[in-house]
Parts: structure tokens; sequence; C-alpha cells
């Protein structure tokens, strides 16, 4: 969220711009047709079980190529155009207790009645309203990959989209029972559009959900979604390292202000209703910021309205204790990155990609380099894939285009 970044925005995808004094989103792709029926699912409270499948999108092939193509994200993979689906499903929230969220299901027009499945997990995101069930402006990786000839499972997380309740930010755990319980609710909602969905599963995210990919990897190595069968494994520019890596450079400026500001103000508040960090905002939080962060993450709010609102850098917004913290973690902060950390500690028996760039302020390189030494030392073969002198979302739009080829059993 460089000043970069924001300008280079209306040519990435998944980003937001101001123009004017007032939020405008970019449309990735015009002329939206929604059919106006929904397929209801039976009722019950099995994990995964589908609510509902709702339409919300479909593309020509050209209409796909053409918002990619606005975007800089390279189109020789694209095959078909696409049909995309809001699924509300079955899941569990971090304490284990029932409850629903949504996600989309994107497929392609055309192509083999069976498809293997392609789950893409998304960055972070403050508004519950830019998730992809929901935005047009969150749907180009489906679009990429089902256009490509895969089903894709794209998951809101919990909280976001048409989800209930707050988005338990960073938390692997639930993060990854969601996205798992999504792989679920794909192959039953594909089945009644008509698609088989194999079993074989290419896991991709980016940003938070290059975190969440990884742990959604190891899930599925221990056997924890039967039925889906990891094929490969590409997350982009994830926080594998926060303790290691990402939380040190919030203080020593390898993450730039803005978004470290962003990144730990919601991390602290939604790790808070987890792990008990403080009991009042003040013992982490400066005035006047400590008054009116919590309420900043409703889900209501857009990134670039919660910013505003709070303190220029992370040194400003938190207090001198606590932001003594960052480098040296103790109690329901270091309980919380201990949790959400070891994403990498696992052997993987596909092949791994992991995607980076040199230049990312959001998410530093360092932690794909830690992810891989990891992996390494669990005996795994890991490629770390640098993909040069861009920003954070400039090596997703690089990435993107090399995993639809990987996956389609191409080159990257």
């Amino acid at each position: 969220m460089t000043e970069d970044t924001r300008k280079a925005g209306e040519k990435q995808p998944g980003r937001r711009i101001r123009k004017g004094g007032a939020v405008a989103t970019v449309a990735l792709l015009a002329g939206i047709a929604v059919a106006p029926a929904a397929v209801a699912g039976p009722r019950g409270s099995h994990r995964g079980e589908v609510v509902s499948v709702v339409p919300v999108a479909r593309h020509s092939r050209a209409e796909v190529a053409r918002g990619l193509e606005e975007l800089h994200v390279g189109t020789d993979s694209l095959r078909y155009g696409v049909r995309a689906y809001r699924v509300t499903y079955r899941t569990v929230d971090p304490y284990g207790r029932p409850t629903t969220a949504t996600g989309l299901l994107t497929v392609p027009e055309g192509g083999g009645r069976t498809l293997d499945l392609v789950s893409d997990t998304h960055g972070t995101m403050a508004d519950r309203d830019y998730a992809p069930s929901v935005s047009e402006d969150a749907r180009a990786q489906s679009y990429l990959f089902a256009s490509a000839g895969h089903a894709v499972a794209a998951p809101d997380y919990l909280g976001l989209g048409k989800g209930p309740g707050r988005h338990p930010y960073m938390d692997t755990r639930s993060a990854v029972t969601a996205s798992v319980d999504m792989l679920r609710a794909a192959r039953t909602a594909a089945g009644r559009l008509g698609r088989t969905v194999n079993g074989d599963l290419y896991a991709t995210g980016f940003s938070q959900g290059g975190q969440v990919a990884m742990a959604v990897g190891r899930a599925v190595r221990h056997g924890d979604a039967p039925g889906f069968r990891l094929k490969a494994l590409a997350p982009v520019a994830g926080p594998y390292d926060l303790a290691g890596t990402e939380v040190p450079a919030l203080a020593d400026g390898r993450v730039n202000d803005t978004s470290g500001v962003l990144y730990i103000s919601y991390f602290l508040t939604a790790q808070n209703r987890l792990h008990h960090i403080y009991d009042n905002p003040a013992q982490v939080f400066r005035a006047p910021y400590a008054d009116r962060v919590e309420g900043l993450f409703d889900g209501r709010h857009e990134e670039e309205d919660i910013v505003r609102q709070l303190a220029p850098n992370v040194k400003e917004l938190l207090t001198d204790d606590f932001y003594r913290q960052l480098t040296h973690p103790t109690g329901g902060f270091l309980a919380a990155l201990r949790a959400n950390d070891h994403t990498c500690d696992w052997k993987p028996d596909v092949p791994v990609r992991l995607y980076a760039g040199e230049k990312d302020t959001d998410v530093p390189i360092g932690n794909a380099r830690t992810c891989a030494r990891t992996l390494a030392r669990q005996g795994a073969r890991v490629r770390v894939l640098d993909q040069g002198d861009v920003d954070h979302v400039g090596s997703y739009v690089a990435a993107l285009p090399k995993i639809a080829r990987w996956f389609g059993g191409g080159t990257a």
C-alpha cells in the first residue's frame, strides 16, 4: 500500500483507488449477466454442506481477456468463457462452533464435464463487501484459472462476504477450516451444475492468502480434506514468518508505513478476540487512536478509510511499551504469533513454488526465503521465484500467468 502501489491501482487486480475524495472500485470486467434463481441445498449441519448457490457473473473469453489485459496480467492460458456462483456453506468458527461462510465457485463454459480444482485464497481485506463472492473487483484470478479450464474455489473466509460476524484476521486455523470446507462445498455445487470435480487440487493464494494456501496444503497432505489430492502448491508473497520476518519488519522499515499501520492494527484487534493481548486498546494504541481502532475493523470500512483515521506510521500508532514488542514479543502477542506461524513446517510431497518480489514492502521476500529453508529442513525441494523489481501487488501480477501455465502443465 505504498503511494506507488496506490497510483498503479487502476491497473492491478483487487486494488481500489480514490478519485476526487470519493472511493471508486476498479471494474475488472464489465457486462455481468446474473441469473435470478438460486440452487438451494438440503438442511443440515455438516461441514462443507451447501446452503445455497447463487449465480453472480458470466463472461465470454474475450471479456475475461480484456479485463486481464487492462490489469497487465498475461492471457495466454485463456481458453473458455466463465460462469461464477456465490456458494453459502456450513463451516465452523475459531472455537469450533457451527457457522456459515461464503465463497466464489467459478467454472469454465465449455471443456470437459470433469474438472480439477484450484483453491485460490485472497489477501488482506477489511471491507466484507470486497470479498470474491460479492465484488467483481476480487475475481480476476478466479476468472484466469477458470478460463484455463479449472474449477476454482475462492473462499471469502469467516466474517467476510455474506458470512456472519467479524473476520478473525490472520487466524490460520479458521482460515483453513473455511477454505477446506469451501472445497467440499465447491465439489457439491459443481455437481449440481452438471460438472464433476475429480479431486485433483492445485493451491495458490496471495499475501494473507499465500500463508493460508501453505496451511491448506498441509491440511490436505495430512488427510483433513478426504477426497482431494494435492497436486501442486504456488503461493505468492505470503507472510509465512510472522515472528521472525514480518513483524520485525514493521519496526525496521522493510514494511512501508501505510501497510504497516493497517496490518498491525488489524492483527491486534482481531487476535485480541482469540488471544488475550490487551484489556483496553489504550494499553497498545496511543490516543486518539485507541478510542476508534476497534470500530474501524467492523467489516464496513474500506482500507483507505481505516488508515486515514489512524497514525501515519506504526511507531506513532503504538505505545512505547508495545512498540518494543515488535522485536521482543511476550504474552498474548507472542501466543498469537506462535499460533499462526509454522505454516511451512511440514514436508509436501508435491512440487512447491514460492513466488515473491524483491521490492515488496508489504510482505518482504524474507518470508518466502525463510519458508523455503523450513521446508528444505523437512526434506522438501522448493523454489523461490523472485518476480524482480516489483512491489507487493506487482509480484502477484507477474506471478499469476506463470502459475496458470504451471497448473495447466506448462512451464512457469
